[in-house]
């Protein structure tokens, strides 16, 4: 179920709204049905929403958005790109993500998928999708998360300043159009994938690019090392 579950009150007093209209109802009704007929539904419930409890919204300074939850049994939390802390082998996109990092900024985070301590200083890792079916990647896009995500987007965009949007492939790249780069910073590469991380993403210094905006914006740099 989508209904509920707890949500950080900033989030509420900005997105609450979502809750009431037509396409959460029918995404709601929608997972019912899944769990219904016994399907697992991943990341479990309690972690449906961690990104936003994990960064409350007057605290979001960075923005990167995935694509769904990883479909692995005990792979995803909530957070796009991370997985749980015993996940061994990483990811393979997160592979990537790190050698970027380590090229970058000379951070080596190979020894962990876990991304949760980012969260804490304000890097909203959101999914445009949250939830998969296990064992079935994109499962549940078209349902009507992604409305609740652009939402989230859109928020973000209109009371928030000076926040750096990190879009990583074409998928990511769609919600660009509701940033407005006159207020905002929109870092865009190729997706981090094994399949299209060298046609652009090494190289991109998505890091460093972030932590100079925030700093001359008046924000602390984000500590990357895990």
């Amino acid at each position: 179920m989508v209904k509920g579950l707890d949500l950080h009150p900033s989030w509420l007093n900005v997105i609450g709204d979502e809750f009431e209209k037509p396409y959460m109802q029918q995404l709601n009704d929608f997972l019912n049905e899944e769990e219904t007929a016994q399907k697992v539904i991943l990341p479990p419930k309690k972690l449906r929403f961690n990104a936003l409890n994990s960064t409350p919204f007057d605290q979001v300074k960075v923005v990167v958005l995935g694509q769904d939850p990883y479909p692995t049994v005990g792979h995803a939390h909530g957070l796009c790109f991370s997985a749980m802390p015993e996940v061994k082998p990483l990811p393979k996109s997160l592979i990537n993500i790190n050698k970027e990092l380590l090229e970058d900024l000379d951070i080596d985070n190979s020894h962990t998928a876990y991304l949760q301590p980012w969260t804490e200083q304000g890097v909203l890792l959101l999914n445009a999708v949250l939830t998969v079916e296990a064992g079935n990647a994109n499962a549940h896009q078209g349902k009507g998360w992604e409305s609740f995500t652009d939402a989230i987007i859109a928020s973000i965009n209109e009371h928030a300043e000076s926040v750096v949007f990190i879009l990583w492939g074409a998928y990511a790249q769609k919600k660009a159009s509701f940033i407005d780069t006159n207020r905002h910073l929109v870092i865009k590469s190729v997706h981090p994938s094994p399949l299209s991380a060298y046609r652009g993403f090494y190289g991109s210094k998505p890091f460093s690019k972030t932590n100079d905006y925030l700093v001359s914006h008046g924000k602390s740099a984000i500590n990357w090392q895990l």
